[in-house]
């Protein structure tokens, strides 16, 4: 169990100028967007959040009273405003000393146990690797590892609920894994499973969607609004945003990226894909992928964390292959920027998000190739949670639900009179 330094991933907080006042996936129009508005902006007068929501001041005012009173948010020891200008204006700002959201992702060797505050900021996480691919033993497994870490690093604060990320095709409705391939699952009842093993509301999603909308609650203001996230891992899958909601599909298979046809340019040295081909996206950047190639260039890894850590510490060849992996994302990237033209397409892969040039060559690639994507600099950009994805993604999920509907039927919250 890992308790984690204070976040890194922005140089400096946004200015609240340069964030947009509508960009949370499925907010709710009342309680939710003033939570959201917080949330942006905090901490944030009364009257800012009237304006950035739309509401009238008298609604706002009816919902900060329902949200002061679940201890969602709270006010600042700080005033806004000028000085001797009639009463002051008391900010608020969401409160992270009361409540945290525990998170869960499936991985395809391991799986992580995380907690999250209100901010979206991760507390602690912890990842093991599976001792079997077993649905009922992985979920009993993490429903386990809770309490412990929970005891350990909630510092008195309730878990309000419990969110699930994973690869591949998730209904969020139903609660279910529809298909893992990698892992053998097939309509999984997880929300079920997980509501019994620990008492808690349960949230799921599939990783790709979690991100995009943890991106939208709290990433970088450059990926705000309309998105594509593309996650290359030992899954590739991806997702897509806009307009603040995501878009899953009536199949829940939107973001189903994997097999994406590269052209020319496969080296041959990898198995065929699941799907029966070679050159496809999965066959070609795949984590599998990557430590078959590594082999047939000598180098051994058992890893593929092995593989990044010899890249990161700049040997030749595991550097090489990071940057080949660069350019061909670049390629899907290219594609995915054609086919929907977002305002900011995010790359979760850790050469992009970790080797400079492996994010210089993928960008490169996407300038080459785009019809649509004049400035790749501006438009193609790594992750925000760089260093903590996976446990974000679990934590995202439920964090997610709580700011679409902060007044519902949230067990550990008080009563909304």
């Amino acid at each position: 169990m890992t308790r984690l330094p204070a976040p890194t991933r922005r140089t400096r907080p946004p200015r609240r100028s340069e964030i947009p006042p509508s960009g949370h996936a499925g907010r709710a129009s009342g309680a939710g967007s003033v939570l959201g508005a917080i949330l942006d902006h905090g901490p944030v007068a009364r009257s800012t959040v009237a304006r950035l929501t739309g509401l009238s001041p008298a609604s706002v005012t009816g919902h900060v009273a329902q949200l002061l009173s679940r201890g969602l948010v709270r006010e600042s020891a700080g005033t806004t405003g000028p000085r001797g200008l009639g009463r002051p204006h008391v900010p608020l700002e969401i409160d992270t000393s009361r409540f945290l959201v525990a998170g869960t992702h499936v991985a395809v060797a391991h799986s992580t146990v995380s907690l999250m505050d209100l901010r979206g900021r991760v507390v602690a996480e912890d990842r093991r690797p599976h001792l079997d691919n077993g649905p009922r033993r992985i979920l009993d497994d993490l429903a386990a590892r809770l309490p412990p870490l929970t005891a350990a690093h909630a510092g008195g604060r309730q878990v309000l609920a419990l969110g699930f990320a994973t690869g591949h095709r998730v209904d969020p409705a139903a609660g279910v894994v529809v298909e893992h391939p990698h892992l053998g699952w097939r309509a999984v009842p997880v929300r079920e499973i997980l509501s019994a093993a620990t008492g808690l509301p349960v949230h799921v999603d599939s990783h790709s969607r979690a991100l995009a909308r943890a991106e939208q609650m709290f990433g970088e203001v450059s990926t705000r609004r309309s998105t594509v996230l593309l996650f290359i891992g030992a899954v590739v899958d991806g997702a897509f945003a806009t307009a603040g909601e995501l878009h899953r599909g009536p199949r829940s298979g939107a973001g189903s990226v994997a097999h994406l046809p590269l052209g020319p340019g496969g080296s041959g040295d990898t198995e065929s894909c699941s799907c029966g081909r070679t050159g496809c996206l999965q066959s070609e950047v795949s984590e599998r992928a990557m430590i078959l190639r590594a082999a047939a260039r000598s180098l051994h890894v058992s890893t593929f964390q092995e593989l990044l850590d010899h890249a990161m510490a700049g040997e030749p060849r595991a550097v090489a292959l990071f940057r080949r992996r660069a350019r061909l994302v670049g390629r899907a990237a290219a594609l995915l920027l054609d086919m929907f033209d977002p305002e900011c397409l995010v790359v979760v892969e850790p050469g992009a998000n970790r080797l400079p040039e492996c994010l210089a060559d993928l960008r490169e690639e996407v300038g080459m190739r785009s019809t649509v994507c004049d400035d790749p600099e501006r438009a193609v950009v790594p992750s925000s949670f760089t260093g903590s994805v996976l446990a974000t993604a679990g934590g995202a999920v439920a964090l997610g639900a709580l700011h679409t509907d902060p007044l519902g039927p949230w067990p550990a919250l008080p009563a909304v009179s």
